[in-house]
Order: structure tokens, then sequence, then C-alpha cells
């Protein structure tokens, strides 16, 4: 059941975030939404009380372990408890590994995996405490097999997958009753392009994304459908893409 589960949601200022979070309150979840953009948060918070629902926001970087903290507690302290973390802030500015675009490189690091580390660190003691919890993450296409233009990106991702399928299995062993689930999505419309600055590269991709994307909204369904599945049933990984998308 996903009704009155309270539900953090990190990069939730646009994309698959905002799709998911207007998803889950519109079947009665409770929000707490974080991602650095005030302005935009507050205009899906907006939306999601027009129709009723109950949600908050903190504005969050994830690379920062306070803000992931403070965004932890702001949900207890207004919901009492979390059951449910996605972790799906991210950075795609792909290139080629040779044109050595180092500051992205560790900006896309930071985010893309110190980013998911720290959402666990701050959320895992409360789920022990809890006995039970939900951690969602986004990895990619590019998580499950190499890309030439974006092996950084791709890098993270792999990263992603072994870290979340690792924390599965020691939860498992632990007897923690902590679920996991990755999601894979391929071309989604979403604002990763943006972050792309090499040209050549971003001309490609949003190419690729014309011919073939489709709404977050489909990732916002696997979302929903991992979390409303009954807590002893963990449903660990998801690839979600365009049906004519062949590669």
């Amino acid at each position: 059941m996903i009704k009155d589960k309270v539900v953090i949601i990190t990069g939730a200022s646009s994309g698959i975030g905002a799709s998911t979070a207007m998803l889950l309150a519109s079947k009665g979840a409770k929000l707490v939404l974080g991602a650095r953009r005030e302005d935009k948060l507050q205009q899906i918070v907006n939306k999601i009380k027009e129709n009723g629902g109950k949600v908050i926001y903190q504005v969050t970087d994830v690379v920062n372990p306070d803000d992931n903290k403070a965004l932890v507690e702001a949900a207890k302290n207004e919901f009492g408890k979390v059951d449910v973390i996605f972790l799906n802030a991210g950075l795609m500015p792909s290139s080629e590994i040779d044109k050595l675009k180092t500051d992205e490189w560790n900006r896309t690091v930071d985010v893309n995996i110190k980013g998911v580390l720290n959402g666990i660190a701050a959320i895992l003691p409360t789920f022990k405490e809890q006995n039970g919890g939900h951690i969602i993450t986004t990895s990619s296409v590019a998580g499950l097999k190499p890309y030439p233009g974006v092996g950084v990106y791709g890098a993270t991702k792999h990263a992603v997958r072994d870290l979340m399928e690792v924390l599965r299995m020691e939860s498992a062993q632990e007897n923690s009753n902590i679920r996991t689930a990755t999601i894979y999505p391929a071309a989604i419309h979403t604002e990763l392009l943006d972050t792309i600055t090499d040209p050549q590269a971003a001309k490609a991709m949003q190419a690729n994304y014309d011919k073939y994307q489709i709404g977050p909204d489909r990732v916002a369904n696997v979302v929903a459908f991992a979390i409303d599945q009954p807590e002893d049933t963990n449903v660990s990984e998801f690839t979600v893409g365009p049906t004519n998308q062949p590669w």
C-alpha cells in the first residue's frame, strides 16, 4: 500500500523526481521533497497541496551530508517516520574521456555516487531503528553496459548498481527488513541533457532522445509499483525505456 507512506525524494524539482512526487501524492503518500532549486520545489508543492496532498520540501544538495541528514529529520519531525527514500538526484555531463573534463568528472562522482551514499548514511539509522524501510535509486542503462561518450557517467551508475545489490544482501542477512530497488532508465525526457557541455556529445545525445524518449511518468509508475509490493517482497531491478529503443 502506498497510502499514508512517508516518502523522501531527492532530485525532486523536475523530471523523474517531480513526476514521482505527483503520482505518489495522488495515491495518498506523504511527500518530503529535496532539491537545490527552491522555486521549482515550491511550484510542485503548491500543485500537490492544491489537490489535497500532504507534502513539505527542503532545499537539499545531496553532495552535502548534513543536507541529507536534515532532509530525513524534516520528514520525521513532520510525519513521525520515513517509509521510503528515493535517491534520484543525478547528473549526466557526457563527453569522450580524452576530452579530460575533469571538473565535470568530479562533480558527477560527487552527485551520482557520493550523493547516493550520503542519502543511505542519512536514512539507515532510522530504518534500522524502525526495523524496516525502502531505499530506491535511479541508476541508468549506462549502469548495465558501456556506451561510448558516457564513460564517467556510466562508471558512476555501475557503482550505484553494485552498491544497491550489496545493500540488499546485507540487509537480508541482518533481517533488518530494508527493501531496495534500482531503476535503470533509458531515454527518458528529463533535464539530464542540459548538463552536457560538450557540443558534439550534446548534439548526438539530443538526436537520440528526440527519436526515442518517453516521459518521466513512465519511471514514476515503476517506483510506485516497487513501493506497492507487500513488505515481504523485494523487487530489486527495473530497466525502463522506450519500446522502440534498440540500445
